[in-house]
């Protein structure tokens, strides 16, 4: 398995991303990976009290957020585009207990030029299911990509939606 750290250093643009942002304070700074053997991204991580729903268990919406992240992360490392979900479903299958570690793996099962379908789920430390979600994203076009990250320049350009084809003037006929 090689594993290959998941940054937003490298993109051009800064990000203030709520789970995987290391610098960011208030977030969960969950470091991914994508494991290009298995074309997977996964990440390991254990939460406190303070992301809690139940007393011992992790809120729902912070496990969708984790969940999120990882078919985002997929759509970017694996199908090679930026894109953002559109729909998702979620499953949740088991509790995952605060203070103890899980894995989440998120997979591709579908690409076009707009849009990619990916898989993610939860696990816990003895690989047993806890939630897992499905989803549709789409592609970012270069206006989408504009406004929520700025200017996508150079060879980045290629992890966005193409631009439509043109369309041509009607011939004019001639009298």
């Amino acid at each position: 398995m090689a594993l290959k750290p998941l940054t937003n250093a490298g993109w051009g643009f800064e990000t203030n991303c709520y789970v995987c942002e290391p610098g960011n304070p208030l977030g969960l700074r969950i470091p991914y990976f994508h494991d290009d053997e298995a074309d997977v991204v996964t990440a390991e991580f254990r939460l406190g009290a303070e992301h809690s729903g139940a007393p011992h268990y992790v809120h729902g919406g912070v496990l969708l957020a984790i969940l999120d992240e990882a078919m985002a992360w997929a759509a970017i490392a694996v199908a090679g585009r930026f894109a953002v979900v559109q729909s998702t479903a979620t499953t949740f299958d088991r509790p995952v207990r605060i203070d103890e570690l899980h894995r989440v793996e998120a997979s591709v099962h579908g690409r076009t030029d707009t849009a990619v379908t990916a898989r993610a789920f939860v696990t816990d430390a003895g690989g047993r299911r806890c939630a897992q979600a499905r989803a549709r994203l789409v592609v970012l076009s270069t206006a989408v990509a504009g406004s929520a990250i700025g200017p996508v320049t150079g060879a980045d350009i290629r992890y966005l939606r193409p631009p439509p084809p043109s369309k041509a003037p009607p011939p004019q006929e001639i009298h």
